[in-house]
């Protein structure tokens, strides 16, 4: 499943976005797990739907919640860089070198910021496909479509 969050580093953005692609597969290949779990009508008598998709719908909620964790502890960390580099520029404003750290660190978090947006987006998308198939099986209580 998903890397733990002390695994993931807010150091590089690179790798963090990195860890993030890969804590997202089981968003990736939601229409492939919906169709290998989820028989068909013929099938039905074999495989109980309604178990596979309350499975496959916890394991979509410990991913969100472990991915929102991690992009919000990484946003949390890098903000308070950027406030403490703020803090070193008001005491020595010639230095340029703080400067440009200081900008490198405030683009990380406005990147890592995105990242909040583009975890709203997949979620959405993986919900709506998971909502279409298990409908008629499985309501989780907490879904909103």
């Amino acid at each position: 499943m998903a890397a733990p969050s002390a695994e993931v580093s807010c150091d590089d953005f690179l790798e963090f976005q990195e860890s993030l692609k890969r804590m997202r597969t089981i968003d990736d290949k939601i229409v492939y797990t919906l169709n290998t779990s989820i028989p068909t009508e013929s099938f039905r008598a074999q495989k109980d739907a309604a178990n596979e998709c309350k499975g496959l719908y916890e394991q979509l909620t410990v991913s969100y919640d472990q991915r929102d964790r991690i992009i919000r502890r990484c946003i949390q960390k890098v903000s308070e860089n950027v406030r403490q580099l703020k803090d070193k520029r008001v005491e020595d404003r010639d230095n340029l070198d703080l400067l440009k750290v200081m900008r490198k660190e405030q683009t990380k978090l406005r990147l890592m910021q995105a990242e909040v947006n583009v975890e709203e987006v997949v979620k959405d998308r993986t919900l709506k496909v998971f909502y279409e198939r298990c409908r008629s099986v499985y309501k989780p209580p907490d879904m909103k479509i």
